[in-house]
């Protein structure tokens, strides 16, 4: 199978998906539905992945974008997730270091909170111990004083000290994207915008699927030995076309961030601090914003499109005038906000923000194979269990014999780096050419680390397409990305391009303001679209925007 992945190329994959009997579906483009794509291909099985909407853009785009350890976790004394995220973090740096970074974060200790100094202290230790925690990234104890000498902004009453300790930060979206790309890349086949319209049965068994092309309404079938459902919080549905919705189900929370400029919340370090009603919140600054969240609230509305309510907002702010009472937050101060959907596996008796993260198999008479529940973070660990269970069944049913996982040491794309050091020298390379290529020092970094190595792409298409570059009228940052999006990443909306390929529409909404009109000019030049197809994605991007800035 060719390893183009384009619009151009997206018609020969779906002519292969119809003529393969695949080994995996898997049924679902989040970064779990990623995970399991790239460990089956990686061990030699033929996968094939639909997704609904666009790559990622349910829970795996809403998240708090960090792979973090969950030191809350250790406090529901759920030792064993916290030892096995902990140790992933690792990995996923390693392997992707573009679009993860290594944050020292604050953890204050406040009179009569959640956490004392000496629980703190503790705490953290076994937290790093636990995780395995490199040594230069172990926690160290602060004192008020020299808390706030790290961040001026907290507050001074009651302050006792704090915990200094090490997480990482991402970009979600593009995290799951970067190893959907390795998988195609390695010969996988991925679509966007496909969904499964049915279940295929033989003699009671599942035997793939009867999915609809929802660009053009074509309906065709899939065939394959094995069907993973990772559709995270539309799980319970596909069981539900299945049939075998029984016992165990989910239970969905919805967590809430904001987003405010740098100006107007200057935050120097992440923060993860308590709340007056024992929760724990995020501050995160990130390209000159701050973003703080999350909320943990039960969910029974649109799963496809959560809504922020004032309500959301009005707790979050509470919660940054708590922590940091000299910033005065208000509600004009808020330029965006997102609102993502958590696939929790239900648990009699808990409040939203008590019930674990852990995910677990679910396995019906049919033979569909439907994994739920975890952390962006252990997203490697959930595939891993998923293809062993598939590697363990074929070899029962046809004798083939197929490798562990290996993806632990598998580079995502353009993240082929040794180490972070090469990484920068490459990061420095890339800003010293961007003058050659109509970039600013400060758009050619932001770039090489969305892109990592993937970054020479961009500089070949500005290259190779000046002419028709400065025909566009955008600017070097936006063509490139956009005619690489198209490329390289099965673009197909606007909303693909400015919410989950750039990050744009959470952290940058007066960027999408300046460049959406004459990216969906461009976009309808480049894609062909219909008069009619235009008008649709500009109203959607319009919803949108409204959805990233208004309340309910």
């Amino acid at each position: 199978m060719s390893n183009q992945f384009s619009n151009e190329h997206r018609y020969s994959m779906y002519e292969y998906l119809q003529s393969t009997l695949l080994d995996v579906l898997v049924i679902g483009g989040g970064i779990t539905g990623a995970g399991i794509l790239l460990d089956g291909q990686m061990r030699g099985m033929k996968v094939g992945l639909v997704e609904m909407q666009d790559f990622a853009a349910g829970t795996s785009s809403r998240s708090t974008k960090l792979v973090h350890g969950g030191l809350r976790y250790l406090k529901q004394l759920d030792i064993g997730l916290v030892a096995e995220v902990g140790k992933e973090r690792a990995i996923v740096y390693e392997n992707a270091p573009h679009v993860t970074t290594p944050l020292w974060m604050l953890l204050p200790i406040i009179e009569h909170g959640s956490y004392g100094k000496f629980t703190s202290s503790i705490g953290i230790y076994l937290y790093d111990r636990l995780a395995k925690v490199k040594r230069g990234e172990r926690r160290k104890m602060l004192s008020a004083s020299q808390a706030l000498e790290k961040e001026p902004l907290l507050r001074k009453d009651n302050l006792k000290g704090a915990g200094y300790y090490v997480e990482y930060r991402t970009d979600d979206a593009r995290l799951t994207l970067e190893i959907i790309k390795k998988a195609v890349d390695q010969g996988a086949v991925a679509v966007n915008y496909t969904k499964v319209d049915s279940l295929l049965y033989e003699n009671g068994m599942i035997i793939g699927a009867k999915v609809v092309n929802l660009l053009n309404g074509e309906l065709f079938s899939i065939r394959a030995k094995h069907v993973i459902n990772a559709t995270g919080p539309w799980v319970d549905e596909l069981r539900d076309i299945d049939h075998s919705k029984q016992g165990k189900t989910l239970h969905l929370t919805k967590g809430v961030h904001l987003v405010i400029d740098g100006t107007r919340f200057p935050l120097q370090n992440p923060v993860y601090f308590d709340v007056q009603d024992g929760r724990m919140i995020f501050a995160i600054p990130r390209d000159g914003k701050t973003y703080v969240g999350t909320t943990d609230t039960d969910y029974h509305g649109d799963v496809k499109n959560p809504r922020v309510s004032q309500q959301d907002v009005d707790y979050l702010i509470t919660c940054v005038n708590f922590m940091f009472p000299s910033v005065e937050l208000s509600r004009k101060d808020i330029e965006s906000f997102w609102a993502g959907v958590r696939p929790l596996i239900q648990e009699e008796g808990k409040s939203a923000s008590e019930i674990s993260r852990k995910d677990e198999i679910f396995l019906s008479k049919s033979g569909l194979i439907t994994i739920a529940g975890g952390k962006l973070t252990g997203y490697r660990v959930m595939a891993d269990k998923a293809v062993t269970h598939v590697a363990h069944a074929l070899k029962h049913e046809e004798h083939i014999e197929f490798p562990p996982c290996t993806t632990d040491k598998i580079s995502l794309s353009g993240g082929e780096f040794k180490d972070s050091d090469e990484l920068s020298v490459f990061v420095e390379d890339m800003c010293t050419k961007s003058a050659d290529f109509g970039l600013s020092i400060v758009e050619a970094r932001k770039l090489a680390h969305r892109y990592g190595k993937n970054m020479e792409r961009l500089y070949a298409i500005l290259e190779s397409m000046n002419e028709e570059w400065k025909r566009s009228r955008l600017s070097a940052e936006v063509f490139a990305s956009l005619q690489y999006g198209m490329q390289s990443e099965m673009v197909v909306t606007p909303s693909d391009f400015f919410i989950r390929r750039t990050g744009a529409m959470f952290f940058d909404v007066a960027w999408v303001s300046k460049w959406k009109d004459l990216v969906i000019a461009y976009m309808q030049q480049t894609l062909g679209w219909s008069d009619k197809q235009t008008e649709i994605y500009d109203k959607e991007l319009e919803e949108q925007l409204r959805e990233a800035t208004e309340v309910l």
